[in-house]
């Protein structure tokens, strides 16, 4: 039988992606498990640091669909789960094939080392997206061949290393991402555009990024709160991007306690904060093009309002596109 590497990668990506944004500060990952004549046991991903990795919760939902035994459900540590797992596996995995778009991790930290269980568990092949360039998680290929696993690297090897830049950036010096939401013709302005699900999703971001950047003149028309209530987060820094420094304080994001409110004309205070979200439209773009890595852009099916994008002619590569119950969500490198 003739097996699709690239089609079982390609799903572990496409439910990475889904949580890009979410895990600071850890990598964005997936993982897809089969069995022995390409059975599609579980496709899974890290949602959130402190969570089990990708390949955790994977072998978890593949326990579970070969076993029915829903005792593992409920567990939701990551050691209780390689706990169990370990105990209770009775070689179920030894012919089947695990899909991870970055090398297992070898070092034991917040979570056991992945690389260790899938050995344990008796996995018969292994299918690697991007080395692990972390020196304190890496080596993990190295631990599946000592233990008789054969491993393949670089399956959609550059999907991967897209998906894997963000982590690479903050790890160095700092990721940046332009995030706007947009009608179908285009415009950014008049009121609420995108569904509540796709702004659950920007506040779950807001919860994990250090600093967000917002323009003066939006802070004074919109006078917006900029927190995480919708996940019940905790509310970021924020910079407004603005040669006047005077503004009405009661506007709400002024009073969300245990947060600094910074007035700048320029971007130079980004240098001290790892992972940063700017929000806004045409003008905050062309302002700030030269310092974002990555853009995000949420399209909602309707029309209205009256600004947008206009007269500027940029390009962009699509990385990820996906869609929740109503909006299009587009993450985008700008073409230079």
């Amino acid at each position: 039988m003739v097996v699709d590497n690239n089609f079982f990668m390609s799903l572990a990506l496409k439910e990475a992606w889904k949580y890009q944004g979410l895990t600071y500060p850890n990598p964005a990952v997936g993982c897809c498990v089969i069995g022995e004549n390409s059975e599609i046991f579980s496709v899974e991903a890290h949602q959130k640091a402190g969570n089990p990795h990708a390949e955790v919760e994977a072998l978890k939902s593949a326990y579970f669909k070969l076993t029915n035994n829903s005792e593992i459900l409920q567990l939701s540590k990551s050691s209780e789960i390689h706990i169990f797992l370990l105990k209770n596996h009775n070689n179920l995995f030894k012919n089947c094939s695990l899909y991870t778009t970055l090398e297992p991790c070898s070092h034991v930290g917040k979570t056991p080392s992945c690389a260790d269980l899938i050995s344990s568990l008796g996995i018969k092949k292994v299918f690697v997206g991007s080395k692990d360039f972390n020196p304190d998680a890496a080596c993990g290929n190295d631990k599946l061949t000592a233990c008789g696993i054969e491993v393949k690297n670089d399956i959609l090897k550059e999907e991967c290393d897209n998906l894997l830049a963000p982590f690479g950036m903050w790890t160095k010096k700092n990721f940046v991402f332009f995030k706007w939401a947009q009608r179908l013709n285009g415009t950014t302005d008049g009121g609420t555009i995108s569904s509540k699900e796709s702004r659950k999703n920007v506040h779950a971001m807001r919860d994990v990024c250090d600093l967000l950047v917002i323009g003066g003149n939006t802070v004074r028309v919109d006078r917006p709160t900029l927190d995480a209530r919708l996940v019940d987060g905790k509310a970021p820094d924020i910079l407004i991007l603005s040669r006047e420094k005077e503004f009405d304080k009661t506007i709400p994001l002024f009073g969300v306690e245990g947060r600094k409110v910074m007035i700048e004309e320029n971007l130079s205070t980004c240098q001290d904060y790892k992972n940063i979200m700017i929000e806004g439209g045409s003008n905050m773009y062309q302002l700030t093009k030269e310092f974002v890595d990555i853009y995000l852009c949420y399209i909602a099916p309707k029309f209205g309002g009256d600004e947008n994008f206009s007269k500027i002619e940029d390009k962009f590569e699509i990385l990820n596109l996906q869609k929740d119950k109503q909006d299009i969500i587009m993450w985008m490198k700008r073409e230079i």
